[in-house]
């Protein structure tokens, strides 16, 4: 009787440790999931429209910066790759959208197709081979 009733103690801290990578997960989730629709990436559930507000993004993606900060050395291995896994996904996203021209969809053309105003085939004969522009090319924080 008495093994019985050291288990359940356990059993309970394993389900609340359970319960609280959960709650960690979907708060993550539910974060990344509003600055995806803040950057335009996902569609407001409710009017089905793109919306772009880029500070709001970079707010969320700062917060999630400082909490991955505040935890550091007190999150598992799979909090820990979640967070890490959804802040690279938004600064990557972040970034495409602060590229992206005012009033095109992120596939709907390429991000060279007239960026100069020219027509396509002066465009062709007047711009580097993008083999040289995407060897310069540096990654930085524009946020």
């Amino acid at each position: 009787m008495m093994e019985n009733s050291l288990s359940q103690p356990q059993s309970g801290a394993a389900s609340g440790q359970d319960q609280a990578f959960a709650l960690f997960a979907n708060l993550v989730i539910q974060q990344t999931n509003m600055a995806f629709m803040l950057l335009g990436k996902v569609p407001h559930p409710e009017t089905k429209e793109a919306i772009k507000d880029l500070d709001s993004a970079k707010l969320i993606i700062d917060q999630l910066e400082m909490l991955q900060s505040k935890t550091k050395g007190n999150l598992n291995h799979q909090e820990d790759g979640l967070l890490k896994q959804s802040l690279m996904t938004l600064r990557m996203a972040f970034v495409e959208a602060v590229d992206e021209k005012p009033g095109s969809s992120p596939s709907s053309e390429s991000p060279r197709s007239g960026a100069s105003g020219l027509p396509e085939q002066a465009e062709r004969e007047t711009a580097p081979p993008p083999v040289e522009e995407e060897s310069r090319k540096k990654f930085t924080k524009k946020y």
